[in-house]
């Protein structure tokens, strides 16, 4: 695949982080350790060593992670903090005593952090790497006042998945279009299974779910617009989609809302769920070689022929180093060194749950379920970063996330869950 495949959306997987006011307030003095993300500030550190705060907690990514860095040869000192705290404290965290690189995400949330004098500018570190990467990982990279702030590392489908050897028993078939799921579903019901795993504990995997539903009814452009606050929450459009949405719902893993995304995989994993919407780094919960191997996915259905399935979600995850880098000499060494075919390399030997950024990293090993992703990705027309990633990230936690998960737990309560959504973004989008 061609990495000029990737044009970034005008706004990112991203996961729940504060509001504005929240963020003015951490900056005014809160501790990062009151929130469980304490960067090695006060530790006694080897002169040259860099701190890196991560979110890859799970045991997998954690273990690939540690090589990547490893490969670079940077003194580093890593601080792991689990996957949901990390982002629900992350403005908290940069805004007190940070480590001196952490992980983030593309679009949005990275122009976001910029924008509010959160980031250091590493255009410099850029102009070495800039020939490894295609115009749209720079453009994704980049932020509105032009200027680089994030090294891109692994980007990834959401899609839906599903075990070849549960299909293949049962008689069942990737469905094509909103027909046929239904159809699939009700066997799959009928067949003792639940048809969809699925949680939002933490608030935004249903996001996923919601935004494939709009880009098949309403089309990519829509969903930009809508992002950006130009299409109203309460018209036709958004209703149109909660209405599938709702007729979905009853063939979806019932207590979501406090279940996390690792706990439904493995439903699919155990073939307790037939189904599972959600990103492919649903692989690194298949740690049996043989269950991982048995993993399979489609693109999400389509609803509206005039749209197909022709948007993918595709987000894009790396690096940023702090505005208050204590040492911001070794921060960029260490990003410039992480956004290389080599660390990338090193990753995906222990993880191949992703796709890597840098054009010249090897794809020698990559499994026929990375294959497959790259190929659904090069054959979409439009790639989006994922709702709270291509949005105010306040409007996408505090407002959105919160919204689908009473649609979750309420889900007849549709007309007043959208009223409100809409008379709440005039707070974040202007």
């Amino acid at each position: 695949m061609s990495n000029s495949q990737f044009s970034p959306s005008p706004s990112q997987v991203g996961f729940p982080i504060l509001d504005r006011r929240q963020m003015l307030a951490a900056i005014g003095g809160l501790a990062a350790a009151s929130a469980g993300l304490g960067s090695f500030a006060d530790e006694a550190l080897a002169a040259g060593t860099v701190t890196f705060g991560s979110n890859y907690s799970d045991p997998k990514p954690k273990k690939a992670m540690g090589a990547a860095i490893k490969s670079t040869g940077v003194p580093t000192k890593i601080n792991t903090v689990d996957h949901n705290k990390f982002q629900e404290n992350i403005t908290r965290y940069l805004g007190t005593r940070p480590d001196d690189v952490y992980c983030w995400f593309a679009g949005y949330r990275m122009r976001f952090f910029a924008r509010k004098g959160l980031a250091t500018d590493i255009s410099d570190v850029w102009k070495k790497i800039g020939p490894g990467f295609s115009a749209g990982f720079k453009g994704a990279s980049t932020g509105d006042d032009g200027k680089q702030y994030f090294v891109p590392f692994y980007n990834y489908p959401w899609a839906v998945f599903y075990r070849k050897s549960v299909f293949a028993e049962k008689g069942y078939a990737p469905p094509k279009n909103a027909d046929e799921l239904i159809a699939l579903c009700k066997k799959m019901k009928a067949d003792g299974l639940t048809p969809f795993a699925f949680a939002d504990d933490g608030g935004w995997p249903a996001m996923g779910t919601f935004d494939y539903l709009n880009m098949r009814t309403n089309g990519y452009d829509f969903h930009v617009r809508l992002m950006a606050g130009k299409e109203p929450w309460t018209g036709p459009g958004v209703k149109s989609v909660m209405e599938t949405f709702t007729q979905l719902l009853e063939y979806h893993q019932a207590g979501a809302v406090t279940r996390k995304w690792e706990d439904a995989a493995q439903t699919l994993v155990k073939k307790e769920s037939g189904m599972y919407t959600l990103g492919s780094f649903v692989s690194s919960q298949f740690t049996d070689a043989a269950d991982l191997a048995d993993l399979d996915f489609f693109a999400f259905p389509e609803i509206n022929p005039k749209y197909g399935r022709d948007s993918v979600e595709a987000p894009i995850d790396g690096f940023m180093v702090s505005k208050k880098a204590k040492n911001v000499a070794g921060a960029k060494q260490l990003i410039a060194a992480l956004g290389s075919a080599k660390a990338e390399n090193a990753y995906n030997a222990i993880d191949p749950s992703n796709l890597s950024a840098h054009k010249k990293a090897s794809t020698a090993s990559y499994t026929a379920f990375q294959k497959k992703s790259i190929k659904l990705i090069a054959g979409a027309k439009h790639i989006s970063q994922f709702l709270d990633r291509d949005t105010d990230p306040g409007f996408a936690s505090e407002v959105v996330g919160k919204a689908l998960q009473q649609f979750i737990n309420t889900p007849g309560d549709v007309t007043s869950i959208l009223k409100n959504i809409e008379t709440q973004k005039k707070k974040y989008l202007k």
